[in-house]
């Protein structure tokens, strides 16, 4: 999926996980919690030892964004209800 075809994230903030892995949530919207308090949606599309990339949600459009995996805490990657 390219930047141009990647919707908004939910207008939701999803519970706190513990226990999950950001290679687990590879083109996936994830939520990511910092160390440092900081929070927010993010589309990983490359997952390394030292860290991810991929895209992250200003609030008002997605860019490109590495996050050092040391200031990580924890992410989830819940399903997205869809309307079928």
């Amino acid at each position: 999926m390219s930047l141009q075809q990647l919707p908004p994230p939910p207008e939701y903030t999803p519970p706190k996980a513990s226990g999950s892995y950001m290679i687990d949530c590879v083109n996936q919207y994830t939520y990511v919690w910092l160390k440092n308090g900081e929070r927010f949606w993010f589309y990983p599309i490359r997952v390394e030892s030292f860290g991810t990339s991929g895209f992250r949600w200003t609030g008002s459009f997605w860019m490109y964004d590495g996050i050092d995996a040391r200031f990580i805490d924890t992410v989830t990657c819940p399903p997205i209800p869809t309307l079928y």
